[in-house]
């Protein structure tokens, strides 16, 4: 598989699975682990638009930041994927690839495409059939948006893509949107 160069000032849609299709998530606290670790290694390089973290594999959504390097975003992403693998394998005596892959990512080019990609990435756990009505849904940053509370997202982006919070949440819930075949993980 070929992979997009990761640049700066660019959005880019990120996701991953585990390997052979394992779970990536075995324990509770194993989402927040990973949370904590894409703050350390993910904020300081991209704005973090909207994620998913399910059982076996994860959507995040970014804007990467001005950095000096673009090779720093992507030894960045690396180091990050890695500690978390690591962390799983010591932790759970296992050996061997977490991930079934490098991580994947697409470039967003339009704004269609990342409101889209908003909606995809939240309602996912539904798609795959975890939660009848993602809402409920306690692993993706859906709450985060409508939420007032602190957060490392970029909350006032996102609900201005949707003309603010009740049509963020109203856009979610009408399940009317196009998604685009390609932001599928096959």
């Amino acid at each position: 598989m070929k992979y997009e160069p990761i640049t700066s000032e660019q959005y880019y849609h990120i996701y991953n699975r585990g390997n052979n299709r394992e779970d990536i998530f075995l324990e509770e606290k194993n989402y927040f682990y990973f949370l904590d670790l894409m703050k350390k290694h993910v904020h300081p390089i991209a704005d973090i638009l909207a994620y998913c973290l399910l059982k076996n594999h994860f959507h995040l959504l970014i804007w990467t930041k001005p950095v000096e390097s673009d090779d720093m975003i992507s030894r960045k992403f690396s180091n990050f994927f890695n500690a978390y693998a690591k962390a799983i394998n010591k932790q759970y005596q296992r050996s061997g690839s977490l991930f079934q892959d490098r991580f994947s990512r697409k470039i967003v080019t339009d704004e269609k495409q990342l409101r889209n990609l908003i909606l995809y990435i939240h309602t996912n756990p539904t798609h795959h059939g975890f939660v009848e009505d993602f809402s409920t849904y306690k692993y993706s940053s859906y709450h985060s948006h409508l939420s007032h509370q602190k957060t490392l997202l970029d909350r006032e982006f996102v609900l201005d893509q949707f003309d603010g919070r009740e049509n963020f949440r109203y856009v979610h819930q009408s399940k009317n949107f196009d998604i685009n075949e390609d932001l599928t993980l096959e």
